[in-house]
């Protein structure tokens, strides 16, 4: 089992690592629902689902002062879950908040051959030392120390989330995927609604979710303040929130598979609209017969013995509110990626953990 730190378990019993394994299986089915999708519809359905997908030049965005690959035929790709309360999502929340950000982050490492993976998953309350960047307007932001880790993206965008990432880790990245949480929301309602089990009751505390422990039927916009609930389930912490969004991937993964999606081409169709509208990819991903090649080149990879890895953190000791890059644990897990070598079983463990308290 994978060394990680705790996170609230709302059905109990469940191993905690098997969420990213159902995170990389939700990763590969969209990319299949897309492919198939523009199969079954013809031109005019791929033109339509490719003109979906955003995209982001990183080289041209980053420049040339990015790591060095080590290991050629290795992978890394960067999966960030956006997440924007401004302009129309702000009636999908509480509130309207300027900006968006990157509420969830997650490496993950494909060795050489591709027949494994490992996620590492980075806590969005990390203070780490941010890179000078340019802006999606070419305006150059300032480096800076002692900032949240999910205020890069609101701030300067997700290349220089790639550039930050980057520089924590001595990691090259090779491709990034952001799925933007306001556009899942069409996906959650194409399905017609994801089924969820709690074994305590969530509080909707600062205008969140409110639910009673059982099973619940959500919508798109309940989905989406699910997966942002923080304060008013668990402890409230950063680390606590993150068992939640599991648990939700887990849940969508089995609606996907018992409503057969893939059998019925309209529904096919209808979440790969949805699926492609939340979508920004980096622009050599930014085509469904990339994403499509990128795919197949992953087919020997197993989901069942996906490693998944919270990167070690510690409390701030300023602030307990916040965590730290511990060291020299993490310092051995980045290394391990980068030379494409087994992580040692103490770079897994995080002084930090979702109980603190």
């Amino acid at each position: 089992m994978t060394d990680r730190p705790s996170a609230p378990s709302p059905t109990p019993g469940r191993k905690p690592r098997r969420g990213g394994r159902r995170v990389l299986r939700i990763l590969l089915l969209t990319v299949a629902v897309l492919v198939l999708a523009a199969g079954g519809a013809g031109w005019w359905a791929y033109s339509h689902l490719n003109g979906n997908i955003d995209s982001v030049d990183l080289d041209q965005a980053i420049g040339d002062n990015r790591p060095k690959k080590v290991v050629p035929g290795a992978q890394n790709v960067l999966v960030l879950g956006s997440d924007s309360r401004a302009g129309a999502n702000a009636d999908l929340d509480h509130g309207d908040v300027s900006g968006a950000r990157s509420d969830t982050a997650m490496l993950i490492h494909l060795p050489e051959g591709r027949s494994k993976a490992t996620a590492i998953s980075i806590p969005r309350d990390t203070l780490i030392s941010r890179p000078e960047c340019k802006d999606s307007d070419g305006k150059t932001v300032e480096g800076a120390d002692r900032v949240m880790f999910n205020s890069v993206y609101s701030l300067a965008g997700p290349a220089c989330v790639v550039k930050t990432v980057e520089q924590m880790s001595g990691i090259r990245v090779d491709h990034f995927v952001e799925v933007d949480f306001a556009g899942f929301k069409g996906l959650v309602d194409a399905l017609g609604g994801v089924t969820v089990t709690l074994d305590k009751p969530m509080s909707g505390a600062k205008g969140g979710l409110k639910l009673d422990a059982g099973t619940h039927r959500l919508n798109g916009t309940d989905s989406l303040k699910f997966v942002r609930t923080r304060y008013g389930y668990g402890d409230g912490s950063d680390l606590g929130r993150i068992g939640l969004q599991q648990q939700f991937m887990m849940a969508m993964l089995s609606e996907i598979k018992k409503q057969d999606a893939l059998g019925s081409p309209a529904r096919l169709y209808k979440l790969a609209d949805a699926g492609t509208k939340s979508l920004t990819t980096d622009s050599e991903l930014a085509s469904l017969t990339a994403l499509s090649d990128f795919a197949q080149s992953m087919k020997g990879v197993n989901p069942d013995t996906m490693e998944t890895i919270m990167l070690p953190v510690a409390y701030d000791k300023v602030d307990p509110n916040r965590v730290v890059v511990a060291q020299p644990q993490a310092g051995r897990l980045w290394e391990a990626l980068r030379t494409d070598q087994a992580i040692p079983a103490d770079a897994k463990k995080s002084p930090a953990t979702a109980n603190k308290g």
